[in-house]
């Protein structure tokens, strides 16, 4: 019935856009591959793809099917390399997603230490603006999520590491330089810069901007961080960021960071996994360095 082959082949044909395309990457003949889905097709007694012209287009079984294959593949290949670790005596690798960009100089403190103390394990980084780390999770394409905003889901559990407070901030010479607070108004007269990450996932928008109906006179995106803050340092604009990242900066960039609000908008860093997997050792071990106070230096962990 079904077996691994057909996910692969019918991930591949959507990947590739033909049979021919699949079959070449998949290292078989066409006439094999046709075969292999013909013969799945009956046993099964409905079409997986339905012919147009030359191309083809998926029933809703093979919607489906498509979609176990995204999801149950990934898995299998996660647990054949975690099994071949083992009987090679290895560790294994740590896969690490990413959605806090700042928070990518806070991992480097841990890192460091880590791979000292774990000499047997790998560690990657997936770092991407756009990345969807609960999906990644879930589809086992990471191991652990570094996130502000935990989406709670049956199977994951996240891991608070430590607080901070996300803060405005402006040029030195910024006329807002010496407020105690701003309010959302104040920004109306001024350019935003962030990452490139929807609106919708910034917190100076959905904390802040948005709740008072306000919107800036302009918002613009920046990859990095040094250049993000030497266009804020250049009065070019006013970005917002954790206040220990700011601190970092502060001593070699002009630039002064205002809390947002009267009170301020509090936030906390995360480490997501997989609930079943929080008994691996060496996951286990990354989360309480993690947690350590001489991980959160120079981080305001207890706002």
């Amino acid at each position: 019935m079904l077996e691994r082959i057909h996910l692969n082949i019918v991930r591949e044909v959507e990947k590739q856009g033909s049979l021919t395309g699949a079959a070449n990457v998949l290292c078989v003949t066409q006439s094999a591959l046709s075969h292999s889905m013909k013969k799945l097709e009956q046993q099964l007694g409905t079409d997986i793809w339905l012919r147009e012209g030359r191309g083809l287009r998926l029933t809703q079984a093979g919607q489906y099917l498509l979609t176990v294959a995204n999801r149950v593949l990934p898995q299998l290949t996660r647990a054949e390399e975690r099994l071949r670790q083992f009987a090679q005596g290895e560790r294994g690798a740590l896969r690490i997603g990413m959605e806090c960009h700042p928070c990518y100089r806070w991992l480097l403190k841990i890192v460091s230490p880590y791979l000292a103390a774990w000499p047997d394990v790998d560690v990657d980084v997936k770092q991407e603006f756009q990345f969807g780390g609960i999906g990644a999770l879930l589809g086992y394409e990471i191991d652990l999520l570094v996130t502000p905003d935990p989406l709670f889901r049956p199977g994951l559990e996240f891991e608070p590491v430590f607080g901070y407070e996300q803060v405005l901030v402006v040029a030195r010479d910024h006329a807002l330089a010496q407020a105690a607070h701003v309010i959302p108004q104040q920004l109306t007269r001024e350019v935003l810069i962030t990452y490139p990450v929807a609106p919708e996932r910034l917190d100076i928008y959905n904390q802040f901007l948005l709740p008072a109906g306000i919107a800036p006179k302009r918002h613009k995106t920046i990859e990095t961080t040094d250049i993000l803050l030497q266009m804020v340092a250049s009065g070019r604009g006013v970005t917002a960021l954790p206040l220990w990242l700011v601190r970092e900066y502060a001593d070699k960039i002009d630039i002064v960071p205002v809390r947002l609000g009267p009170r301020g908008i509090a936030k906390q860093i995360f480490l997501g996994a997989r609930a079943a997997d929080l008994d691996t050792d060496y996951l286990k071990a990354f989360i309480a360095l993690a947690r350590q106070p001489a991980a959160r230096s120079g981080t305001d962990a207890s706002s």
